[in-house]
């Protein structure tokens, strides 16, 4: 990909890319927020490690490389002096990442209205200035669904999960999916086959583990398993990054939003969707490969 988009907000800068020097056995993985991003993200972690037990470090290990709360030039040096496998995390979409002929990108997708309910509450564990505006505590007007669709692709919006950013993101990665390495995979998909999804990862990554081994492997990766141990597993561990480390995994499921939005706003939804993808797109992206229930 020879020309790159610019996603530029106000958490995220997807230039620091420029600073990491891509190597062939690198796992990139890149996702809108909250679509699975640490689910996935661990599973590498105990693939790599081969131990049910690790303590993975996200942050440290699988550094978000677009935030700049963290300096580019000590990330880029970190990266640099690595001799293991690397894994990385993005929040930009596939057209705005450097992408390299051999390292894996996996891309992870849900629905996107579980997304959005999924970024409210982690607006509440996240003390974070800037979400306050689009995500209010009270909102008897529905200003935030409005948020939700009306916020573009790009720019400061970008950062704040709008339905326009997840829909680029998965546009963004359909276009290079009939390329080796790049993987698709759903987050109900993940919820009802784990070992399938556990051992499809295994495969791109061109890693084996005895069939024992892999079982407590996909054991740990359960969300009742991450969330009972929320301390190892979310972003930043240990660090006092969120007001609650156990509701960083906060329900795990798909259909949140039934019984909360109302008839217009689900409306609303459905245009915006059936008008940005095909029929087929829009059943994949909602529901995975098993398509509606």
């Amino acid at each position: 990909m020879t020309q790159r988009k610019l996603y530029l907000g106000p958490l995220t800068d997807n230039r620091r890319w420029d600073r990491v020097a891509i190597r062939p056995d690198d796992v990139i993985v890149a996702t809108p927020p909250k679509s699975g991003t640490t689910w996935m993200q661990t599973i590498i972690a105990l693939l790599l490690s081969g131990n049910p037990e690790v303590d993975p470090q996200l942050a440290q290990n699988m550094p978000w490389v677009d935030i700049r709360l963290r300096a580019v030039d000590d990330l880029a040096k970190g990266l640099d002096a690595r001799s293991d496998r690397r894994s990385m995390k993005s929040h930009t979409p596939m057209d705005g990442l450097p992408v390299h002929d051999q390292a894996q990108y996996i891309c992870v997708f849900r629905h996107p209205l579980d997304v959005h309910f999924s970024f409210r509450n982690h607006t509440r564990i996240v003390p974070m200035p800037v979400f306050k505006a689009w995500y209010p505590e009270d909102d008897p007007n529905g200003a935030t669904f409005r948020h939700f669709l009306d916020g573009g692709p790009e720019g400061f919006d970008g950062d704040l999960a709008p339905l326009a950013h997840i829909l680029r993101h998965y546009q963004a990665a359909k276009a290079l999916a009939d390329r080796p390495n790049v993987h698709l995979f759903h987050y109900a998909d993940m919820l009802r086959d784990l070992p399938g999804a556990v051992a499809r990862v295994a495969r791109i990554m061109g890693i084996t583990h005895p069939d024992d081994l892999m079982a407590q492997l996909v054991q740990a990766a359960t969300f009742d398993n991450m969330k009972a141990h929320a301390d190892r597993y979310v972003p930043a561990a240990r660090k006092g990054a969120f007001a609650s480390e156990s509701d960083f995994f906060h329900r795990g499921t798909c259909g949140q939003w039934h019984d909360v939005l109302t008839q217009a706003e689900v409306a609303a939804y459905d245009t915006m969707m059936n008008a940005e993808l095909t029929q087929a797109d829009r059943v994949w992206l909602e529901f995975g490969s098993a398509g509606a229930p």
